[in-house]
């Protein structure tokens, strides 16, 4: 999915992005709270309308924000109290907000309310964030409005500790929720820690309904977490590369910036359909991100997302075949390789 934080995929229109492949984007809550609201998005026809994206949207629920502002709010059993990174405001912030904010927004996929555990922390502090959250989750649940084409996630936490997402989990499947993200990961553990805790809590939840991780990642990463059963991906990695000159490729990442591109013709990725790579050179993308011209970081952002959106579709197709395993060996021999040898 890609992010759309605040109402846009950041360098991209919507046409666009659609163009690329993806079918359903991410949009903030925390973000949209705060501006232009979710109630101003409500009244101009909800957030599809707003952003002109008929497709699917899911939201995150804010509870990235109560890691990552850990400075402007106050967390409660009942919720968190955030002060506005905007203006400083004040705004309070419970799983029942969160569901009706999303709500408002017209949401198709609606995440419960959660503390994102940070990293590192130990078992006592991870134990009682999870706990917090799994409360949470039932208060999200008992608040979300059940209708045909909705759904309600669950986020299984519990930071590195096995036991701790295990007991998150079981938590999770007893409430019962339409789909299971599994959360507090890509915060600093590195990826093999990520792909363990993967290895233990991916086949705790139901085959049957999706299953997110949050906030992932790399190519490395989504290979690797689709290996272990993982659906659903989100990440700013494609869209803030694209904004910084760097170009995610088959063949590893490229740096744009690089002065051994400032004369090369050739495109960044020959088998890539891509409007950056059927129409533009390397030498081009250079001189555009040299001189701080808008259209290169568009072009790499379309790029990097339509390279995602291919990824995964070989990804899928490679499942339906039963052929994930020869996909995987060549996406690692082919990143292996690293980019095209300097003309």
């Amino acid at each position: 999915m890609p992010v759309g934080t605040a109402a846009t995929v950041k360098a991209m229109r919507p046409e666009s992005v659609a163009e690329t492949g993806a079918e359903i984007l991410l949009g903030n809550t925390y973000h949209l709270m705060l501006r232009p609201t979710a109630e101003r998005i409500a009244e101009l026809g909800g957030l599809h309308r707003f952003m002109n994206w008929p497709k699917p949207i899911l939201t995150d629920s804010g509870g990235f924000q109560v890691m990552s502002l850990a400075g402007r709010r106050k967390i409660d059993a009942e919720g968190v109290t955030f002060q506005s990174h905007i203006d400083g405001s004040r705004h309070r912030l419970t799983p029942a907000r969160s569901i009706e904010i999303q709500h408002l927004l017209g949401s198709d996929v609606t995440m419960a309310f959660d503390e994102c555990t940070p990293f590192p922390a130990d078992h006592r502090t991870a134990a009682e964030s999870m706990r917090l959250s799994m409360r949470w989750a039932a208060d999200s649940r008992a608040a979300f409005r059940d209708r045909p084409g909705y759904a309600l996630f669950g986020i299984v936490q519990g930071s590195v500790y096995d036991d701790l997402r295990r007991e998150s989990a079981a938590a999770l499947t007893g409430i019962g929720f339409d789909g299971y993200a599994i959360g507090g990961l890509a915060v600093g553990e590195g990826q093999a820690e990520m792909l363990r805790v993967l290895d233990v809590t991916a086949p705790l939840l139901p085959g049957d309904r999706p299953r997110y991780l949050m906030g992932v990642g790399k190519p490395a990463d989504l290979v690797g977490a689709v290996r272990r059963g993982v659906d659903m991906f989100d990440c700013v990695l494609p869209t803030r590369s694209g904004r910084t000159g760097q170009a995610l490729t088959r063949r590893g990442p490229v740096n744009v910036r690089n002065a051994r591109h400032a004369a090369d013709p050739r495109p960044l990725d020959p088998e890539c359909g891509c409007p950056a790579c059927t129409g533009y050179s390397r030498a081009y993308l250079h001189h555009l991100s040299k001189a701080e011209e808008i259209l290169g970081p568009m072009l790499l952002t379309w790029h990097n997302l339509h390279y995602y959106q291919e990824l995964m579709a070989g990804l899928r197709e490679a499942i339906a075949k039963g052929e994930l395993d020869a996909f995987a060996a060549r996406f690692e021999a082919e990143q292996a390789a690293g980019d095209l040898p300097p003309l």
